[in-house]
């Protein structure tokens, strides 16, 4: 029988990447990303949930991930469902389920990242000066045609048609 575990999601960082490296320096970093869905209650009242991913980046994505994400930066992550069993220092068993990202994607730009200097940890970048409007051109003279043309039939033009 057929299966798929396929995950999508878009959300943001809620801290930076964390990344540690194998012996054999392979980069793994894991990312905290929240997803946010809002709708309305019976009430009519409306409702904000926030769900938190934990997402598992190997080799090269991950060290992208550690160079070019930041706290609140949107992303965008594809992969499939894994769950770990381990055991915690009490000994008991515990298990954790994340997503292992097969295709990662940066949405936004790189100042959508939050800065540690800005007020509210937002850092926002400077807008550009707004172009000038190029100044109105005088309009071309109207083509006139000949009665030919308008009353001839496509049949008699002599033209070829390039279609």
């Amino acid at each position: 029988m057929a299966s798929i575990n396929k995950v999508l999601i878009l959300g943001n960082l809620g801290q930076d990447p964390d990344v540690r490296y194998t012996e054999s320096g392979a980069a793994i970093a894991t990312l905290n990303v929240a997803t946010n869905r809002n709708y309305k209650n019976r009430d009519g009242q409306p409702v904000s949930e926030t769900e938190w991913h934990r997402v598992v980046l190997f080799g090269r994505t991950a060290e992208l991930a550690k160079d070019y994400l930041r706290k609140g930066r949107s992303v965008f992550v594809e992969g499939r469902l894994r769950t770990r069993k381990w055991t915690d220092q009490n000994g008991m068993d515990r298990y954790t389920t994340e997503i292992v990202c097969e295709n990662m994607q940066f949405v936004g730009s790189r100042n959508d990242a939050v800065g540690a200097g800005a007020p509210d940890g937002f850092e926002s970048a400077p807008r550009p000066a707004p172009r000038p409007m190029p100044a109105p051109q005088p309009a071309a003279p109207a083509m006139q045609s000949s009665p030919a043309a308008t009353t001839a039939s496509i049949d008699q033009l002599e033209e070829d048609v390039p279609f």
